[in-house]
């Protein structure tokens, strides 16, 4: 599948994979705020600390000075928690204030998200909550005193419904709620629950039960259940409306105008061995070739660039 991102969102991950000044990705030490959410079992995963600016007598008036995220994820995901970042420094915020700063915020940063990639605007936010109630604690900040409730144990406390991403009920209830959600992919796409097996869709309390909860009850057409996935995928083969030569020809145009003038601009350069099925094969050449990065560029750029151009599926392997 090929995700239509706006010209902000690719030149936000273009930016940050390739080191570029002023991109945000890496990680303070010592920072005055420390936040994650997600996790690498699903795919996810984000963590975000900053550094504040402290206010000699009252640390309600500390200021957000610098931001930085480490993001395992997609284009959507390193290019929100990138907006993140610059949202909060551009916008010489406290903590407290930073709470105002939404998920939607952070789509309309980027110039909007396709549907199914609003999950990542939704882990930049949680993980700026997680920042700064890890602040407030290291600061005596009593935020119960100021009426911010950013139910931080939700995850750990309540009754697990998504077994597979480990998203509690109160959690998802939350997000529901907040996010006007009203249907189950709706719930997929924001916080990916009912993603993979599929088996809390319309089991007793499970989304479904959750929706009505919020919403109210609906009359419901189901005639059967829905029919779980396959264990084992078959085996990844080309696009459908592709000939192998046209996919291969889609591979070089992709290679040659997305990746290789990021790679130039660090001397570095790629060369294509062979491509099988969906199956990528290349080596690094110049700067590149002994870099010890080459593998992260290769998965974050090269990889990245080739499923969001042309299809999800493709792997990328160095030889």
């Amino acid at each position: 599948m090929t995700w239509n991102y706006s010209k902000k969102t690719t030149e936000l991950f273009m930016a940050a994979v390739s080191g570029q000044p002023g991109t945000h990705l890496g990680e303070i030490e010592d920072a005055d705020g420390f936040g994650e959410h997600g996790s690498l079992a699903c795919g996810d995963a984000l963590r975000f600390t900053f550094r504040a600016d402290r206010h000699p007598t009252d640390p309600r008036q500390d200021r957000i000075i610098e931001a930085r995220y480490l993001t395992f994820g997609c284009t959507s995901a390193i290019a929100a928690s990138e907006a993140l970042c610059a949202i909060i420094e551009e916008g010489d915020f406290t903590p407290i204030d930073a709470l105002q700063i939404t998920n939607q915020d952070i789509v309309d940063y980027l110039d909007g998200l396709p549907q199914a990639k609003i999950h990542c605007s939704v882990m930049g936010a949680e993980a700026l909550e997680a920042a700064v109630f890890n602040w407030a604690q290291k600061r005596g900040v009593d935020l119960s005193e100021l009426g911010i409730d950013i139910r931080h144990d939700e995850q750990e406390e309540g009754r697990l419904v998504c077994t597979c991403f480990g998203l509690t009920e109160p959690y998802i209830l939350r997000k529901i709620e907040e996010l006007n959600l009203t249907s189950i992919p709706e719930i997929t796409n924001a916080i990916k629950a009912g993603g993979a097996c599929m088996s809390c869709h319309h089991t007793p309390g499970g989304l479904q039960d959750m929706l009505d909860q919020v919403n109210g009850a609906r009359a419901t057409t189901l005639k059967q259940l829905p029919v779980l996935p396959m264990a084992r995928a078959p085996k990844a083969q080309p696009p459908a409306e592709m000939s192998p030569f046209k996919f291969a020809k889609r591979v070089e145009e992709v290679i040659e105008t997305y990746v290789r003038p990021q790679l130039a601009k660090d001397a570095g350069d790629i060369e294509i061995i062979d491509i099988k099925d969906s199956k990528v094969y290349c080596t690094m050449k110049g700067a590149c070739a002994n870099c010890m990065g080459s593998q992260s560029t290769i998965k974050m750029l090269v990889e990245q660039s080739l499923k969001d151009q042309i299809d999800q599926r493709i792997q990328v392997i160095e030889v």
